[in-house]
């Protein structure tokens, strides 16, 4: 298990990590670009520095950059001979998109210590005082690696993910963790975002809104999230957010067509058309579970196949045997 870690950032995603990982054990060391939250988080047992330079002095096993991808450029500049001075340091962070965060990590000439990560983990909720532990519970997590990626730093972050942490994990590329996020994190949180302005704009906006019960509820939580945090995400993804909107409107479209045309057979085969995901949900996750030995060549390839079966990574057995649940798979 990982013994030291370092944070940068104690907002909803850091501020969670760093009270979960200290009440399991681990020496937290934390640094918030404002010092707010230092009195309470040092009562739970997390030592604040002032400065940055001070997560290195600690000499953590894993350093987890939880700032918005915006100031990273920044962070990742004061970082670099910080790191230069501790080799053994791996770098890692918790951003929705991973390879703009990959391309600044090796413009810093940071990339020999990075893998990135990004916890499936939050709410519509920010800051210090929505940090809760159990914001963690049952989580999975993304690890992304690309070839150049050493083993030993992949397993430092992994250890934390699953071992400290208590998580599930599943390992991917840049391209492909970012067009599946987009698929079921930013571009949702664009349709809700749609949702609640086509509201607004109704004059019977509040007739609807009292007539509103848990469809629309579980339809348009996200869309309750700080605007702002959400343009940057979907900002920081736009290729991919851009492709699957014109998509989706294109999906649309034809149900309106249908439904103008009164095509029944159309509109039933519309409704009918996701059912492997209602019986894949029904079905639940984990139902069993095996090792998974990684090959010392290709491992990255080989977690990558891993997760599109399905399979998540769930503990060590030890260095190079991966305990993983398979759940039921579209």
């Amino acid at each position: 298990m990982v013994e030291k870690v370092a944070i940068a950032g104690l907002g909803l995603i850091g501020g969670s990590l760093a009270r979960r990982l200290a009440a399991r054990g681990v020496e937290v060391t934390a640094w918030n670009h404002r010092p707010h939250p230092y009195a309470q988080a040092e009562a739970e047992g997390i030592h604040c520095v002032p400065a940055l330079d001070g997560l290195v002095d600690a000499e953590p096993d894993v350093l987890v950059l939880c700032n918005p991808l915006k100031a990273m450029p920044d962070m990742l500049h004061s970082l670099k001979p910080l790191l230069n001075a501790h080799p053994d340091i791996t770098l890692t962070d918790v951003g929705s998109v991973k390879a703009e965060v990959r391309a600044q990590v090796a413009e810093a000439g940071l990339g020999e210590c990075y893998v990135g990560a990004h916890p499936m983990a939050g709410n519509e909720l920010s800051g210090w005082q929505a940090a809760n532990p159990a914001l963690y519970d049952n989580a999975l997590w993304a690890l992304t690696v690309d070839e150049r990626t050493e083993y030993r730093r992949f397993l430092a972050v992994a250890r934390l993910v699953a071992d400290n942490v208590g998580n599930r994990l599943i390992v991917l590329d840049d391209d492909t963790h970012d067009s599946c996020a987009a698929m079921i994190s930013h571009m949702p949180h664009v349709v809700a975002t749609a949702l609640i302005n086509e509201l607004v704009g109704d004059e019977n906006r509040n007739i609807a809104a009292a007539l509103a019960a848990g469809s629309w509820r579980d339809m348009t939580r996200v869309a309750l999230t700080d605007p702002n945090r959400t343009r940057a995400m979907v900002d920081e993804d736009a290729a991919n957010v851009e492709h699957l909107l014109r998509h989706m409107a294109s999906r649309l479209t034809v149900v309106a067509d249908n439904l103008r045309d009164g095509d029944a057979d159309a509109i039933k085969s519309f409704f009918a058309e996701g059912q492997p995901f209602r019986d894949y949900k029904a079905n639940g996750n984990g139902v069993e579970t095996r090792n998974l030995p990684i090959p010392p060549q290709g491992w990255q390839q080989a977690l990558l196949q891993s997760a599109r079966r399905g399979e998540a990574l769930t503990g060590f057995l030890d260095d190079r045997t991966a305990r993983i649940s398979t759940p039921k798979a579209m």
